[in-house]
C-alpha cells in the first residue's frame, strides 16, 4: 500500500516569537486608539463645558458684579449717629498708605 507523505498533518513548528510580536503590536495599537480617543473626547469636553458654562456669564453673576462694585467704588453713609461712611476702595487704599507713610516719617 501506498502512502502520500505530503498529507495528513502539518510538519513545521509554529513561529512562537512572531506571534507574540504581533501580539504585542496589537496591544501596542489598540492601546493607542483608546488613549487617542479618550484625548480626543477629553478635548471636546472640555471645549464644549467652555463654551456651555464658562464663556457666558450668568444674568446672576452680572447682578452680583454690579452690586459689588457698587460697593467698592462709591461714597455711602452706613450709620449717621456713629458717623461710619463707606469710601470707595481706591481712595481707602490712599488714606491707608498715606497714613503708614507718615507713621514711618514720624519715626525717622
Amino acid at each position: 500500500m501506498e502512502q502520500n507523505l505530503n498529507t495528513g498533518y502539518e510538519k513545521r513548528d509554529v513561529n512562537v516569537s512572531k506571534i507574540i510580536a504581533y501580539t504585542i503590536l496589537v496591544l501596542i495599537f489598540i492601546g493607542g486608539v483608546i488613549i487617542g480617543v479618550t484625548e480626543y473626547f477629553n478635548y471636546y469636553a472640555h471645549k464644549l463645558e467652555y463654551q456651555v458654562i464658562l464663556s457666558k456669564p450668568s444674568e446672576e453673576l452680572k447682578e452680583l458684579r454690579a452690586r459689588e462694585n457698587k460697593i467698592l467704588n462709591n461714597y455711602e453713609l452706613l450709620d449717621y449717629s456713629k458717623g461710619i461712611y463707606r469710601i470707595p476702595i481706591e481712595r481707602a487704599m490712599k488714606l491707608m498708605a498715606d497714613e503708614a507713610y507718615e507713621k514711618e516719617q514720624q519715626k525717622k
